[in-house]
């Protein structure tokens, strides 16, 4: 069942690179008592997340924190190694980057894309989310393109 607004955001251990490399990261403490911006790509370097997706949240950082964001979160099914060199390439320091490897947070909200067909395995749906201290405040599922889930489109919702 996919998560939707007035629902917690699920408590799952995932990853996050840290000055040692890949350490874990828990759902439930990245969002506690915080306001979060969550944007998830079906996968990093790829086209759609590299030239449309992720660019609008690193031009557009400093006016969603200025919303009074705490946190802004991309999530991928892709190990940590990977968000790290896709966040260097696309000069997004102020992005947490977090690492699904397995699939389980993304399962876990109800947001997996089977991409087998394709050679991809489980991915992400493209989406974005907002939520105050664990809760949803907004959801935006893009079945194609990036509407719902863009930078422009969240800050619009804050």
């Amino acid at each position: 069942m996919t998560i939707t607004v007035g629902d917690r955001i699920p408590d799952v251990s995932i990853k996050t690179n840290g000055a040692k490399g890949p350490e874990d990261i828990s759902t439930g403490e990245l969002f506690a008592g915080k306001r979060v911006v969550l944007f998830a790509v079906p996968g990093a370097f790829t086209p759609g997340c590299s030239n449309t997706h992720m660019p609008g949240f690193v031009i557009n950082a400093d006016d969603i924190l200025a919303k009074g964001v705490d946190t802004i979160a991309c999530l991928a099914v892709n190990d940590a190694f990977v968000l790290d060199a896709w966040q260097k390439n696309q000069n997004a320091q102020r992005i947490t980057m977090l690492a699904d490897g397995n699939a389980e947070f993304t399962r876990a909200l109800g947001l997996e894309l089977d991409a087998t067909g394709g050679g991809m395995g489980i991915r992400s749906k493209r989406f974005a989310l907002i939520a105050n201290d664990g809760v949803v405040e907004y959801l935006g599922v893009d079945a194609k393109g990036v509407e719902k889930s863009s930078a422009e489109t969240v800050l619009g919702q804050l």
